[in-house]
Order: structure tokens, then sequence, then C-alpha cells
């Protein structure tokens, strides 16, 4: 308050308040459209990104018109169509599983996005663990596509290697269980 009783005045002429300034919300809209025009996002990564450059660019921002700005960035985005997490689940998913990322991993990685839990499963129906499983092996050179001898110590390490990707045991064996061949067939049929 100053002297006379009146709330403080800023730079932009603008009282301090809890609403977004008309320059934030333009900036918001821009942001979001540049961010959007060079790789998807999810809604978390959007609003989380905007709510961050906001603190930096706006000296006087406070938390409730972060939060703001960062939600009608969100709106917008989804006006505009820039938005669908069902649409970047399904694509990283499928991206992942191509990658030789298990069910396990990609799950990890899209709740960590902030995909609903119902939008990963959906997207992770279509994953194919044993096909991810095979391209990971021939990436590391395991299983079929090993091209040393195996003995006990190197099976329990290339094991191993896939429980920490998230394979299950069982597919880890089924993997080790086939010959160059069927791996190389299976990788050439694709993932579905």
């Amino acid at each position: 308050m100053t002297a006379d009783g009146d709330k403080p005045v800023f730079a932009d002429d603008e009282v301090q308040s809890d609403v977004p300034t008309k320059r934030m919300m333009s900036w918001a809209r821009n942001s979001t459209i540049y961010r959007l025009g060079r790789k998807m996002m999810t809604e978390k990564e959007l609003f989380d990104a905007i709510a961050r450059k906001a603190k930096e660019k706006f000296e006087d921002i406070t938390p409730v018109q972060v939060k703001a700005t960062a939600a009608s960035a969100v709106t917008f985005a989804h006006e505009i169509g820039g938005l669908d997490d069902a649409a970047y689940a399904g694509i990283r998913t499928r991206s992942a599983v191509r990658g030789g990322k298990s069910k396990r991993v990609i799950s990890q990685k899209l709740s960590a996005k902030g995909i609903d839990a119902e939008i990963a499963a959906v997207a992770l129906e279509e994953s194919n663990d044993l096909f991810a499983a095979i391209v990971f092996a021939r990436k590391r050179g395991f299983g079929p596509f090993r091209r040393g001898d195996l003995d006990e110590k190197r099976k329990v390490k290339e094991l191993s290697s896939f429980a920490r990707q998230g394979f299950s045991f069982e597919t880890g064996k089924r993997v080790f269980a086939m010959n160059r061949d069927e791996a190389e067939q299976l990788v050439l049929s694709g993932p579905d």
C-alpha cells in the first residue's frame, strides 16, 4: 500500500493481482504455439514448461498467476487441437517398442510425462514385449544374436540385463530359445 492507501502500481501500470495480465496471456499463447510447433507434448509437459518460463519472464508474477497462465496455455492448446495425450502415448509406445523397450519401462516413462494410467494402459495394449525383447537382444548381441560361446556367467549377465530392462524372465527365456533365423523373421515381420 502506498501512503495515500492505494494499491501499488507496477511498471506496466497494472495493479498486481491474482489474475494474469493481458501481456502474460498473450505471451502464453505465443509460447504454446511455438512449443507445440517444435515437438509433441503432454498436458503436464506444456503446463510445466509454461509455468517455469513465466516465472523467468515476469519478475512480479504471483504463484496464482503462474498457475492461471499455464492453465490457460493448456486450454488454448486443446482449443487449437495441439494436445492429445492418447495420441502422444500411442506414438511414444510404438517408437519405444521398435527401440527395444519393455512395457514396464514404457509405462514408467509415460507416467513420468504425465500420461493418465488409463490412457497409458490403452496404448500399451498394442505393444509386443517379445518383439521389443528381440530388438533389445539384437542391439546388445544377446541370445540368438550372440557372437561368442554361451557360458553360465554370460547367460546370467544377459538374463539379468533383460530383467533390468523390464522384461519378464519368461520373455528372456523365449528369446534365448530362438535361433537367429526365427528372431530375424520376427523382427522383419514387425511388432504386430
